[in-house]
């Protein structure tokens, strides 16, 4: 008998496992319903909150395997870090106005700024104004990445082998990194519009800012990387309604292979999250040396049509790790809901390079979310070879 970490690490190096994953996960935009928790659950779980340690809690709850995530440096208010960012010309202002906040960059090359606001009860926040706003932006933001360092808090090691223990054999530690230069500009620094202009008039200058990002990335991901960490994320949450295949072919395919081989030097796994609409990059995807493909959705959320087709467009080299889908709707209809999970499963036979994915949702109550880990515990084994 091997553990679930074991197990995983099967899955991700695509040999064969004794059962086909399902791995739990909670953060503030995906909570469990409380309604019929078990009230020790609901008081270790509190208020939920990002990297907190509530996808272990919750994931081992159901018994499920876990993928726990901690120690994320891009939100801009990260609850703790292993890595701390240096700046040395660059200084920045933050301004708090109630539940709306600015944070000014200034720079020797001029200064930007971005704008946050609470959303929920809970603290969650978007953002309201972006960094970038046209071309004239571009060399101050090179400015800040290039004045930006990075180097080890001095509990690093301490932070990352404690949050390991609470795992332990059950899982794997991962990290939320910067996704690739053009997904982080689409989606934290400029936005769909923006990167289209920018796409269409200014590219050379566009490259110019994501040289400099990539060797910011880099850095990072080798700090990461020397942690510990069993597996490292590039977070580009994008898809071809916010980035064409030809944009990605021309931006990411070299970034992607750089990271992976960055981190594979440290014997960690290297992983693209990118949910949505990507069955037309799944292709290119297979081009690059990534480990896994993270948060593959089928429709209607995402457009990959089978997670049969998902395992022929990218090949024997690449894990994927999908959405159980079933979570995100009315399960009145429970035959169609096991069927469901069951053509998911009979999908991924032979599951050396699968895994599913049971994001927490408020809309589903805990007998209901557990009719679906019952669901998936039938088939786990069956189509795992």
């Amino acid at each position: 008998m091997i553990t679930p970490r074991e197990n995983l690490l099967k899955v991700l190096r695509h040999e064969k496992p004794e059962w086909i994953p399902v791995v739990g996960h909670i953060d503030p935009y995906s909570q469990p319903n409380r309604d019929g928790m078990d009230p020790e659950l609901a008081r270790k779980l509190g208020t939920i909150k990002w990297e907190d340690g509530s996808t272990c809690i919750f994931s081992q709850y159901l018994g499920l395997d876990v993928m726990d995530y901690f120690g994320e440096l891009m939100h801009v208010n990260p609850i703790a870090a292993p890595i701390i960012r240096k700046r040395r010309k660059v200084t920045v202002e933050r301004i708090d106005k109630g539940d709306v906040w600015v944070i000014i960059y200034k720079t020797p090359r001029g200064d930007l700024q971005e704008v946050y606001k609470v959303v929920r009860e809970d603290g969650t926040f978007q953002c309201i104004e972006r960094l970038v706003k046209g071309v004239d932006d571009l060399p101050i933001l090179t400015c800040i990445f290039e004045d930006e360092d990075h180097v080890l808090a001095d509990n690093a090691e301490d932070f990352v082998r404690n949050r390991k223990a609470l795992i332990g054999n059950s899982g794997l530690s991962r990290c939320y990194m910067p996704g690739t230069p053009l997904g982080m500009m689409v989606r934290l620094y400029c936005g769909v519009e923006g990167v289209a202009y920018l796409w269409a008039d200014h590219k050379e200058e566009l490259w110019q800012l994501f040289n400099v990002m990539e060797e910011n990335h880099l850095r990072q991901f080798r700090l990461y990387a020397s942690l510990g960490y069993d597996i490292l994320y590039g977070t580009d949450d994008t898809s071809t309604t916010t980035i064409s295949p030809s944009m990605f072919e021309e931006f990411c395919l070299g970034y992607t292979d750089r990271v992976a081989d960055t981190v594979h030097k440290y014997g960690v796994l290297y992983a693209h999250h990118s949910c949505g609409l990507i069955n037309n990059l799944l292709d290119l995807y297979r081009q690059t040396r990534m480990d896994a493909v993270d948060a593959l959705c089928l429709g209607p959320i995402g457009n990959v049509p089978s997670i049969a087709k998902a395992k022929e467009m990218l090949g024997p080299s690449i894990s994927i790790i999908a959405a159980l889908h079933q979570m995100n709707y009315p399960i009145d209809d429970r035959n169609s809901v096991a069927e469901s999970i069951e053509k998911m499963f009979s999908d991924s036979c032979p599951g050396d390079n699968m895994i599913f994915c049971l994001a927490a949702t408020p809309h589903l109550n805990m007998e209901q979310t557990s009719f679906i880990v019952q669901e998936c515990r039938k088939h786990q084994r069956m189509f795992a070879v």
